[in-house]
């Protein structure tokens, strides 16, 4: 042994329930001790107590096997201009794209989304979602589906926990090796986190653990590739070392079995053991690994950033992970579909920044779900494309010849999969697009779909930093005709 201080304050690791750095009983440091604190730089995540929360949800959700993608358009798309056109209007209302008729008889899509037309019949557009308490940079209500979490009014309003750890917490992982939500994050303000629920359910970051082609802020391929440094080990720590200290662990704590009555020790074990296998297991490296796709479905959704993604996506859900969110987003201010206007770079307007997206996320889209169809996944994957409110019916805001301003009084989503009844338009705006005719929908009533989806119990709580119980849901039902 030798003299050591072991200071009691550290950053959040993977290793957090092993408690290194703390001193056992006496001021010197003893081997065990320095296994820990070797073992607790292995990995980037905080998985021991992600696990063991997991473990605590099974058995509770009837729907093991389900999963949800959110393809969250960052920054609000227009409605106008992409699922709900209004061919017969003024241009300064119905903008400057032409119309496509779609799979539905009398639905009509913008023009630059063909495959999702030709499709509609597997997928639901709703037209007449309620986004009046939404907002962005950051952006959290349909994400949490609290009214209240809006940031720049509320200063709790990071406290409430995203949907996707909700679900993390309630339903856990598909598989004891991955973890249960996953982010492809381009900004923390785009992306809802765990709250109130604790560090345990926050989103994975996958781009830690992928590679992928760096784009810059106005989505041009920089040509660089992210190197996905979390499944590298220290030159001096290798798997089998690894290996051979878990073992020695396991020595040491058979010691102690004995004396837990309450077989915490066992559950730690089973929990550490399972953190360290994500880490040098096969399971989880080679899902985020998109060299091992096959080159010809590589190929099939293409090499653009988002696209990766949103393959990347279908193999975590293969391999067991049970919500993913892809932020799609250039840059990270207030997101890539925020279209003001020509003149407030690097947004665009109607023309020049939201025409170029359409015809890669029309792709991207119903790639992803032909792909989750031909693997037999689709009737238990969920998959959601929206942003967090739509357009102003008025083209030319700001001082644009073509921009359209934030417009939370209604906006459109998409929605495909999950075993649902599709082929339907549910809701509808007025003739300009700019109030909802019928059939409101609220971020409750999503939030309750995807809950009824992924097996959470509708009636769920959790404490608040006054160890008050706060519903998961204080509003809203599933949406009607979908479940």
């Amino acid at each position: 042994m030798t003299a050591q201080t072991c200071s009691p304050n550290h950053a959040q690791h993977a290793f957090e329930s092993f408690h290194a750095r703390q001193r056992e009983g006496v001021a010197w440091c003893s081997r065990r001790g320095m296994l820990k604190a070797s073992l607790a730089g292995i990995g980037g995540l905080t998985l021991p107590a992600l696990l063991a929360a997991q473990a605590a949800a099974v058995g509770k959700s009837s729907q093991r096997g389900k999963s949800v993608i959110l393809l969250w358009m960052a920054g609000g798309p227009s409605h106008i201009d992409t699922w709900d056109p209004k061919p017969d209007r003024p241009l300064e209302n119905r903008g400057p794209f032409g119309v496509i008729s779609t799979k539905i008889p009398g639905v009509q899509f913008c023009e630059y989304l063909p495959k999702q037309a030709a499709m509609l019949d597997r997928m639901t557009v709703i037209r007449s979602v309620d986004a009046r308490h939404s907002n962005h940079s950051p952006n959290k209500v349909f994400q949490t589906a609290n009214l209240e979490a809006e940031p720049r009014t509320n200063p709790k309003a990071e406290k409430y926990p995203a949907l996707a750890s909700i679900v993390a917490k309630h339903h856990g992982s598909n598989h004891p090796g991955m973890p249960p939500y996953v982010a492809f994050m381009k900004s923390p303000s785009h992306i809802a986190s765990a709250g109130y629920l604790g560090k345990q359910y926050e989103p994975f970051i996958a781009q830690q653990a992928a590679k992928l082609p760096i784009y810059d802020l106005v989505g041009k391929d920089t040509g660089e590739v992210s190197r996905p440094a979390l499944f590298d080990l220290p030159l001096t720590l290798n798997a089998d070392r690894i290996t051979q200290r878990r073992q020695l662990l396991d020595q040491f704590d058979r010691l102690r079995r004995g004396l837990d009555l309450s077989g915490s020790m066992d559950a730690m074990d089973t929990y550490s053991r399972q953190a360290i296998d994500m880490v040098i297991g096969k399971r989880a490296r080679d899902a985020f690994d998109i060299e091992q796709e096959p080159e010809q479905n590589r190929e099939r959704y293409g090499k653009h950033l988002w696209c990766q993604q949103a393959l990347l996506a279908r193999r975590l859900v293969e391999a067991g992970v049970s919500f993913i969110t892809i932020d799609l987003s250039y840059h990270n201010a207030s997101g890539t579909w925020d279209t003001h206007g020509d003149n407030i770079p690097p947004y665009g307007g109607i023309w020049n920044g939201l025409r170029p997206l359409l015809p890669l996320f029309d792709h991207l889209l119903t790639t992803l779900v032909d792909d989750l169809q031909d693997r037999g996944l689709l009737d238990d994957t969920l998959v959601i494309a929206m942003g967090e409110f739509g357009r102003t019916p008025q083209m030319g805001t700001q001082g644009s010849s073509d921009g359209r301003n934030h417009w939370p009084v209604v906006m459109s989503m998409l929605l495909a999969g999950g075993g649902m009844r599709h082929g339907q338009v549910i809701g509808a705006t007025e003739s300009d697009g700019g109030q909802i005719r019928e059939r409101p929908v609220t971020p409750g009533d999503l939030a309750a779909t995807i809950y009824k989806h992924m097996g959470v119990p509708l009636n769920a709580t959790y404490e608040d930093d006054r160890n008050r119980p706060r519903f998961i849901l204080e509003t809203g039902q599933p949406i009607e005709g979908l479940l």
